[in-house]
C-alpha cells in the first residue's frame, strides 16, 4: 500500500508561473492534502540503505520503537533482557537522555515493555513496516531558467550576487543592510535537520561544515562521506533551506541571510520523506555533541501531526524528542522550528487533524492542541516561527496562535496575494536546489531558516551568549508587527484568520518580524 504524503514543515513547492493557482490550495477550507509537500521514490545509498534493507529482509512486519528510561549510564540489564524477551533488538541507545531505539516485529512490544520496571514510556514511532513505503514526487520546485537567471543578473547591483535582486526577503528583514556590517562568523554553525543537503552546490560548498554533518535516518549516526546528501530523486527541501541560511556571498547565484556562517546537513528523512522520532532524536543529539550553535527544523515528526500525551505511544514520542531537544539546548544549541502550513490556530479549543497517521490509515480526529503537540515545534524552549509574505503580513497558509508563535519571518505567499516590489517577480522564496540550481519554494519551512540565520548572526555578534540569551535578543530585537485586522488575504470579504494580542506580542507575528541588522549591531 502506498502511504499518504508526509508533510515537511512545510515547504510548499510552487513552480514558476503557477504560484497563483497553487496558492489557492492553502486557503481555509482546502483539503489537507492540498497543502502537502509530496515525498519521493528512490533509494538511499551506502550504510543507511544496507541497514534498512537488512531489517526489511529479516522481517517485513518490523516496526521501530523508542523506549525511554531514566537518563544515566544506559539501559539496565533488566531492561535489556525484557527488550530481548519481548522480541526487540536494540539499534542504539542515547544514554545521556535515556532513549533506546528498538526494532521489533512483535505487535504487542510497546504494551509489554511499558510494564517493565525502569521503563518510563515506550511507543512505536511508525505504522508502516520497515522500510517505510515510498510515494511519488509531484511537487519538485521548478529551477530558474537560464533566461530568468540572465534577467536577474542584469537587474542586480554591483554589490549584489547575481540572483539577489529576486530576494525580496532579504530587505524584508534588513539582511541586505546587515551584510554591510557583517556576514556572520565562520565559527558559528547552523545545522539543517532535514531531507539532506547537497554540499556540492557552488553557493553552499564554501560554507559547508562536513564535520558537523551526518545521516541519522535509522536513528544511529552514519558518517559515511556524503551520507548527508539527498539522492537525485529525493526532496530538495533541505538544500533549499541551507541556501536560505548560508548561501555564500561569492558572486555566484543568491545570498543567504547569514552568508558568513557555516551550515551543516543532518539528514533525518527516509527515502519516502518521513521524519521519524528515532531519526529526529539522533539529529538533536548529533548537533549537541558536534559544535552546532543553531538547528533549523522545518518539518513535523511523522506519523502524527499532533502527538497526544494521553496516548501511551504518542506520549513516548513526545518524551523522546523533548529529552533530545532539551539536551541540545543544554549543550548550547538554539533550536528553531516552523509553525506549519494549515492556517491552524494553535490555541483553538480544538483542531481537526485529517491526516494522521500519515504512514497508515488517516482519519479525521479532533484534538486539543493544549494536550496534543506538534513536535518539535511546540516543545519547550524551541523558537516557533510563523511565515509572512512580500507585503509583510501573515502568509495565507501559516499557522498562528497567541503564546505559541515566537517570531515571524518571510516564508512567501501567493504572488497574487502578496506581490513583491520589482525587480523581484515572485512572492515565493528563492533558494538553492541540488545540482547547482536555484528555484522557488514557500511555506513556514522557508520562514524558519530566516530566523535560524538571524540567530546565527546574533551568536556571531555575541559569541559567548547562551541559548537563552540568543533567544532573548532575537525576541527583543524583532520589529513589533501589529495584528492584521481584519485578515482577508484573498479579498473575498470573509475573515480568514483572527489575530489576538497587542502590537508587541500577538498570535500572527509573536514578538515581531526578525531583524538581521539589529542582530549584527546590537
Amino acid at each position: 500500500m502506498t502511504a499518504p504524503h508526509p508533510r515537511y514543515r512545510r515547504a510548499i513547492a510552487i513552480p514558476l508561473g503557477m504560484a497563483t493557482a497553487t496558492a489557492l490550495a492553502f486557503l481555509p477550507g482546502a483539503t489537507a492534502s492540498a497543502a502537502t509537500v509530496p515525498d519521493t521514490v528512490a533509494g538511499v545509498t551506502g550504510a543507511v540503505n544496507d541497514v534498512l534493507a537488512s531489517v526489511g529482509t529479516a522481517d517485513a512486519t518490523a516496526l521501530s520503537y523508542v523506549v525511554n528510561v531514566r537518563p544515566g549510564s544506559g539501559p539496565s540489564a533488566q531492561v535489556k533482557t525484557a527488550i530481548a524477551d519481548a522480541g526487540g533488538t536494540i539499534v542504539t541507545s542515547y544514554d545521556k537522555i535515556g532513549v533506546i531505539v528498538v526494532h521489533s516485529s512483535n505487535p504487542d512490544f510497546a504494551k509489554t515493555i511499558r510494564k517493565v520496571r525502569g521503563v518510563e514510556s515506550a511507543g512505536n514511532t511508525r505504522n508502516a513496516p520497515l522500510p517505510a513505503q515510498s510515494t511519488t514526487d509531484e511537487g519538485t520546485p521548478k529551477a530558474l531558467s537560464s533566461a530568468e537567471i540572465a534577467k536577474a543578473s542584469a537587474d542586480a547591483t554591483a554589490e549584489q550576487d547575481p540572483l539577489e535582486s529576486l530576494q525580496w526577503d532579504l530587505p524584508a528583514i534588513k539582511a541586505d543592510k546587515a551584510h554591510e556590517k557583517s556576514l556572520g562568523s565562520s565559527k558559528v554553525t547552523v545545522a539543517v535537520i532535514d531531507t539532506g543537503v547537497d554540499d556540492t552546490h557552488p553557493d553552499i560548498a564554501p560554507n559547508f561544515n562536513r564535520a558537523a554533518s551526518v545521516n541519522c535516518v535509522t536513528g544511529k549516526p552514519d558518517t559515511t562521506d556524503g551520507a548527508w546528501r539527498p539522492s537525485a530523486s529525493e526532496s530538495p527541501h533541505g538544500t533549499h533551506v541551507a541556501g536560505e541560511i548560508a548561501a555564500a556571498k561569492n558572486g555566484v547565484g543568491m545570498t543567504g541571510v547569514a552568508p558568513g556562517v557555516k551550515v551543516a546537513g543532518i539528514k533525518v528523512s527516509t527515502t519516502a520523506g518521513y521524519f521519524y522520532t528515532e531519526a529526529v532524536v539522533c539529529g538533536f543529539m548529533w548537533a549537541a555533541t558536534h559544535g552546532v550553535d543553531v538547528t533549523n527544523n522545518s518539518y513535523y515528526t511523522d506519523p502524527w501531526y499532533f502527538n497526544c500525551t494521553d496516548d501511551p505511544d504518542q506520549k513516548a514520542l513526545v518524551d523522546a524528542i523533548t529529552r533530545a531537544s532539551r539536551y541540545a539546548e543544554k549543550k548550547g544549541v538554539v533550536n528553531v522550528a516552523a509553525a506549519g502550513n494549515e492556517n491552524y490556530d494553535l490555541t483553538a479549543d480544538e483542531i481537526t487533524d485529517p491526516s494522521s497517521p500519515n504512514d497508515g490509515t488517516p482519519s479525521d480526529r479532533v484534538i486539543d492542541p493544549s494536550k496534543c503537540y506538534d513536535i518539535p515545534t511546540q516543545l519547550p524552549g524551541v523558537v516557533t516561527v510563523a511565515a509572512t509574505g512580500a507585503k509583510g503580513i501573515k502568509s495565507s497558509f501559516s499557522n498562528y496562535g497567541l503564546g505559541v508563535i515566537d517570531v515571524a519571518a518571510p516564508g512567501g505567499d501567493s504572488t497574487s496575494y502578496q506581490k513583491p516590489e520589482p525587480p523581484a517577480t515572485s512572492g515565493l522564496i528563492l533558494g538553492t536546489l541540488p545540482g547547482g540550481k536555484w528555484g522557488y519554494m514557500a511555506g513556514t519551512s522557508m520562514a524558519s531558516p530566516h530566523v535560524a540565520a538571524v540567530a546565527a548572526l546574533i551568536k556571531s555578534t555575541h559569541p559567548y551568549a547562551s541559548p537563552a540569551l540568543v533567544k532573548a535578543l532575537l525576541y527583543a530585537e524583532a520589529d513589533a508587527t501589529p495584528c492584521t485586522d481584519p485578515y482577508d488575504i484573498n479579498s473575498d470579504g470573509k475573515v480568514d484568520a483572527v489575530c489576538e494580542g497587542s502590537k508587541n506580542r500577538n498570535g500572527f507575528y509573536g514578538w515581531g518580524t526578525v531583524d538581521a541588522l539589529d542582530a549584527v549591531t546590537k
